[in-house]
C-alpha cells in the first residue's frame, strides 16, 4: 500500500500538534515513527520530554534553542537544517519508519535553510510505504503540489494578543 504524504501549514497554531496527534495515533497502531525536528533544539518542549516512553518513537533535534534570523540566518542553523536532512535521507534509506515527521521543514526552506528541491529529492526518494507529515509556515507551492493532503491552520484568534504568555503543554 502506497503512503500518504501530508502538508500541514498557515499561520495559525496546531501543526506540531497536528502532527503529535498523529503520531500517537500511529503508535496506537503499533507502529514505528520518527519526527525529526527542524529549528528547533530545545529540552523544554513536551514531544522532547516523553519521546523516550515509546520503544517505536525517534525524536530527533536539528536546531539550535534559539529563533532563526530570516533575514540573516546563523551559518549554525543552516549547518544544523542540512545535518537535518542528511538524517531524513537515512531514516528512509533504513526504511524502519511507517511514519515520519518533518516538523518546521516547510519554514526551513522558506528561510534559506533548505531548498526546494532539496525537499522533493527527498520526498521523490522515500520508501514509497511511507506516510510523510511535513509542518511549518510559508509552504512552498511546489510541495503543495505533490502533498495528497494540505491542512492549512488559520488563525482567527490566539491568546498571546491578549498578552497571554506561551504556557506548557500548550505551546510547547
Amino acid at each position: 500500500m502506497s503512503g500518504l504524504i501530508l502538508v500541514y501549514t498557515g499561520n495559525g497554531k496546531g501543526k506540531t500538534t497536528a502532527s503529535l496527534g498523529l503520531c500517537m495515533r500511529a503508535l496506537g497502531h503499533n507502529q514505528t515513527v520518527g519526527f525529526l525536528q527542524f529549528m528547533k533544539g530545545s529540552k523544554n518542549y513536551g514531544e522532547v520530554k516523553i519521546a523516550n516512553l515509546f520503544s517505536n518513537f525517534t525524536l530527533v533535534q536539528s536546531g539550535q534553542e534559539s529563533f532563526v534570523s530570516y533575514e540573516n540566518p546563523d551559518p549554525v542553523d543552516i549547518q544544523m537544517a542540512q545535518e537535518g536532512i542528511k538524517i531524513a535521507k537515512q531514516w528512509f534509506e533504513e526504511d524502519k519508519f511507517d511514519l515520519i515527521v518533518l516538523d518546521e521543514i516547510l519554514v526551513a526552506v522558506a528561510y534559506k535553510l533548505l531548498s526546494v528541491e532539496q525537499v522533493l529529492d527527498l520526498v521523490r526518494n522515500r520508501p514509497l510505504r511511507l506516510n510523510l507529515v511535513m509542518t511549518g509556515r510559508y509552504a512552498a507551492p511546489e510541495i503543495i503540489a505533490i502533498a495528497d493532503t494540505v491542512t492549512e491552520m488559520t488563525e482567527q484568534r490566539h491568546a498571546y494578543q491578549r498578552g497571554v504568555e506561551a504556557k506548557a503543554g500548550m505551546e510547547f
